[in-house]
């Protein structure tokens, strides 16, 4: 089988496409051929070594696909059903794959694998960011930087159905209008305008009750000065970068302040949970609340190229990887 193998950390040219064994699927395990892969900000922290793995590996945390055989003592899938996960561990970057039988979930025929691939860690993402980290609620208005990326255009749709006011940040005019057009009500060009400085001027000085950040080193003190007292800041990505050298004190001058740093894996951690709310991400996409758009698509033979261009903000929406 092709696949995408690690042997170093670094940038995209680490990225090696391989030949490897077919594997067989272990006891509690399942085969997986992928139908389509995902492709997500977490795969490039892997790659470069922020976030650790044991060298080689095989990147890539969220696939769809067909199960092609059951290792002894699964019971609750059999060949041919469609499957799909988003949290890992890392493999997805390849062909076929095992993983064990429980960290799968079944599909519903009302969504293709390309769209399940390209958009399930998002939209889980979303879901325990805004219903579970802070459950956002009917009025209430919140700030989600990045809002034209593909977190941040389902994020976008997810919290309108609720009821929410949102503030999204983007790099451009082209990507501002792609924010408004999936829903968002402000949109402050982070490159030409004071971020805290519009959000205090849109809530008319009462600042807001959460921020969901994804950005990281280059927006930390603005997305503390854009919270009201006792104000949540969600740090769940870092795009330009950790946030390092925080001192707690500047929580307490900038009014009693939370800061969280939540991660997908400890939200989708037991099978129930996964279950339970990949129900609740599947109804909102097969209602239509949450449409899911793929703007890129890329062949596992050019997941250098795709890395390049997500790092470099050349992507919006969704993108899908064909193996």
């Amino acid at each position: 089988m092709k696949a995408i193998q690690v042997s170093r950390f670094g940038g995209p040219e680490v990225l090696e496409v391989v030949d490897l064994p077919t594997p067989a699927p272990g006891p509690g395990e399942v085969l997986l051929r992928h139908t389509a892969i995902g492709l997500n900000f977490i795969d490039t922290y892997h790659r470069s070594g922020l976030y650790p793995q044991p060298l080689p590996f095989i990147p890539g945390s969220e696939g769809a696909g067909l199960v092609e055989a059951v290792g002894e003592g699964v019971t609750h899938l059999k060949t041919g059903d469609r499957v799909a996960y988003a949290w890992g561990p890392s493999g997805a970057y390849a062909q076929y794959r095992t993983i064990a039988a429980d960290r799968v979930v079944k599909l519903p025929e009302e969504l293709d694998d390309r769209t399940v691939a390209a958009s399930l860690l998002k939209a889980c993402t979303v879901e325990y960011l805004v219903c579970r980290t802070y459950a956002v609620q009917p009025g209430e208005t919140v700030l989600w930087h990045a809002a034209a990326g593909g977190v941040g255009l389902l994020a976008v749709q997810w919290l309108k159905s609720i009821g929410a006011t949102v503030i999204g940040t983007a790099g451009s005019k082209e990507k501002a209008e792609l924010a408004r057009a999936h829903g968002c009500d402000h949109v402050i060009l982070y490159r030409e305008e004071d971020v805290a400085a519009r959000v205090l001027e849109i809530t008319r000085g009462k600042k807001l009750p959460v921020v969901y950040d994804s950005v990281g080193k280059d927006t930390f003190t603005a997305s503390l000065d854009c919270l009201a007292p006792r104000g949540l800041m969600v740090s769940f990505g870092n795009a330009s970068g950790p946030v390092t050298g925080v001192d707690l004190g500047i929580l307490s001058t900038k009014g009693s302040l939370y800061v969280t740093r939540p991660t997908l894996f400890h939200y989708y951690a037991t099978p129930e949970e996964r279950e339970t709310y990949c129900r609740q991400v599947f109804e909102k996409i097969t209602s239509g609340q949450v449409k899911v758009e793929i703007e890129q698509s890329f062949r596992l033979e050019d997941m250098a190229e795709a890395h390049r261009a997500l790092a470099e903000r050349k992507t919006t929406g969704c993108t899908v990887i064909e193996p």
